[in-house]
């Protein structure tokens, strides 16, 4: 008769279980000293050897010639014990004794004595299962057990034995089995068994056992039935798990944003009887390998779920990031609560892909960090260059181009007597023409009227006044006021640039001005000479205040003009009472304190004169 793998090569001896060496050396030293406990308890996930070490404990302690804690398993004992004959060897399961009347019938048999062995042995299998009822029928007998009785149990859920269970027993927790254990012991089994099984084929076995030795066994005896090598492929088809292969083509559309192409894969694959909520599920698991790979790529080889082979997961985490991939797994996670009362599947599936494929689509804090990335990803990868700051540089407006002046017309040379005298005929100006008709095109109106530049600038030869040079437009500062200087007097060259003019340089200067003078800008005017000195005239209302800084005003007016030196010039003289009754003056018109302190002073005005 045919046996499963899993039954034919279960462990005999504590030295051929797999994967859990710091529980079988300790359980074979207590053996080997004869210093066993009454009550044992191994816990541990499916198929990771409680029921086997269970067995071999059972048969070590009975053994009439151990050899270093193992069984010989030649003795009468080990031979009944191997073949099930035995009746004081009992292998119970708690899921279907769980009843406190079948705890009180074993509380009763376990007073009696073994008959063929030294020692009974009680293995109940899946003790979470026992009611309240039962755990407290069997606390008495587990506490204070007589010598020939020996308890051993096992469970997958610790968290649901009794504190008070747990602190009468030895515990010991089995782990999982790593896959490339499970892949050696794989490769043993086949190489005994003579299947010809592929290292590709025993790695994917090994991960798709999630850690269950006996899970691994049967998932091989299952592809060997099929004949043939058994390699990934072969696992894959045999297995039925060549629907992977399409939840990995699914991924592959969501990383690429990729719409249309991911629900035409989910409509196949809905028609072909996938559920929804079962391709979500898929995609969850394979999300979940990503993440582990990309988070811990040296040791999640262990962690990954199995059903995916290197080269497709390395071609879907080169597609991804650590954050999208987070983005997937929360997604899908809270999947399971939506479809709970969904009426329509297919429609949640649908749109659980459609957010998935575009963040922005989910409304909450995602799809704003979806967009910032995007805009990031788009600046880094055009940078928008931005142009230097142009030098701030004056450059002087061009001279105005020489007026052409036409000649004048030829002066009939009508002869003159020798005698005549020469004051009598007053010959022409030569500047001056005179025109029959009109004056030709490219002659400004005004020319006519105008005397030449040459003849409005002063001249070397002359000794001229401050008054000199100031413009013909403001009578005011001339004749009738008297300049005075804040700085050194101009230097003897006056001679004036044609190039500056004044409001273009003031509206430059404006900017870096102190504010107190901002206000008085349209009463200054200003001159430069040749020599570089700008001369600036301004009222002595203005250069007299207290906030009127001449070292900054000096300052901005050199820089801005490039002038050598400035010179401020006060164009009137007042009297101190002129100036303050200016001010009160203009204090009247202002609201607010300056209004009460004007109407204080002429208050105290009155008082004196009276």
């Amino acid at each position: 008769m045919y046996q499963a793998l899993y039954r034919k090569y279960r462990p005999a001896v504590f030295s051929d279980v797999v994967g859990q060496s710091h529980i079988t050396r300790t359980l074979q030293k207590q053996v080997a000293e004869n210093r066993t406990s009454h009550a044992y308890l191994f816990t541990g996930s499916r198929g990771t050897g409680k029921t086997t070490c269970a067995k071999i404990l059972a048969r070590a302690v009975n053994c009439e010639n151990p050899r270093d804690g193992n069984p010989c398993g030649a003795c009468p004992a080990c031979l009944s014990l191997e073949d099930g004959n035995s009746l004081d060897v009992l292998e119970l399961d708690a899921a279907s004794n769980n009843g406190v009347d079948q705890v009180r019938a074993l509380r009763d048999e376990a007073a009696y004595p073994p008959a063929n062995v030294r020692k009974r042995v009680y293995i109940v299998d899946e003790v979470h299962m026992l009611s309240v009822s039962a755990f407290n029928a069997l606390l008495k007998i587990l506490e204070e057990p007589p010598e020939h009785l020996m308890f051993i149990l096992a469970t997958t859920e610790l968290h649901k034995v009794p504190a008070t269970i747990l602190s009468r027993c030895q515990r010991y927790a089995f782990r999982r089995i790593s896959p490339a254990d499970i892949a050696a012991r794989l490769r043993y089994v086949a190489g005994r068994e003579q299947i010809p099984l592929t290292d590709d084929g025993a790695e994917l076995l090994a991960r798709l056992a999630e850690g269950a030795l006996r899970d691994g066994l049967s998932l091989l005896d299952q592809c060997a039935a099929s004949g043939g090598t058994v390699d990934s492929a072969a696992v894959l088809n045999t297995l039925g798990l060549a629907g992977h292969l399409q939840t990995a083509a699914l991924l592959e559309h969501i990383l690429r944003k990729d719409v249309p192409s991911a629900l035409s894969l989910f409509g196949e694959l809905y028609d072909s009887g996938r559920d929804g909520v079962t391709v979500l599920r898929e995609l969850a698991a394979l999300v979940r390998d990503l993440l582990l790979k990309r988070m811990a790529p040296e040791g999640s080889a262990a962690l990954l779920s199995g059903g995916y082979d290197d080269a497709t997961l390395n071609r879907l985490e080169s597609l991804s990031t650590a954050a999208r991939l987070l983005y997937l797994a929360t997604s899908l996670q809270g999947v399971g609560a939506e479809f709970a009362d969904a009426k329509n599947n297919r429609l949640n599936t649908e749109l659980c892909l459609l957010r998935l494929c575009d963040e922005t689509l989910s409304g909450d804090m995602s799809a704003l960090v979806a967009r910032i990335e995007r805009l990031e990803a788009g600046y880094s990868a055009a940078p928008i260059p931005r142009p230097a700051a142009p030098a701030v540089q004056i450059v002087p407006p061009p001279a105005a181009p020489p007026v052409a002046r036409p000649t004048p017309p030829p002066q009939n040379n009508v002869p003159q007597p020798d005698d005549a005298p020469p004051w009598d005929d007053e010959p022409p100006p030569e500047n001056v023409p005179s025109w029959d008709n009109e004056p030709p095109e490219n002659m400004s109106p005004w020319d006519d009227v105008l005397p030449p530049l040459d003849d409005l600038l002063p001249r070397d030869d002359v000794p001229q006044s401050n008054d000199a040079l100031l413009p013909d437009d403001l009578p005011s500062y001339k004749t009738g006021s008297t300049a005075t200087s804040t700085s050194d007097t101009p230097t003897e060259d006056t001679t004036l640039t044609s190039t500056f003019i004044w409001d273009d340089f003031i509206k430059r200067c404006k900017a870096r001005l102190p504010p107190s003078v901002k206000s008085y800008l349209g009463t200054w005017t200003g001159t430069l000479t040749k020599n570089g000195t700008l001369n600036v005239y301004m009222t002595s209302t203005c250069m007299n205040m207290k906030l009127f800084d001449k070292k900054k005003v000096r300052s901005v007016l050199k820089e801005e003009s490039d002038a050598k030196r400035v010179v401020l010039h006060a164009t009137d003289k007042r009297s101190p009472k002129e100036n303050q009754d200016e001010l009160l003056e203009e204090s009247r018109q202002l609201p607010g304190v300056f209004q009460i302190i004007g109407e204080q002073h002429s208050e105290t005005d009155y008082h004196k004169e009276k």
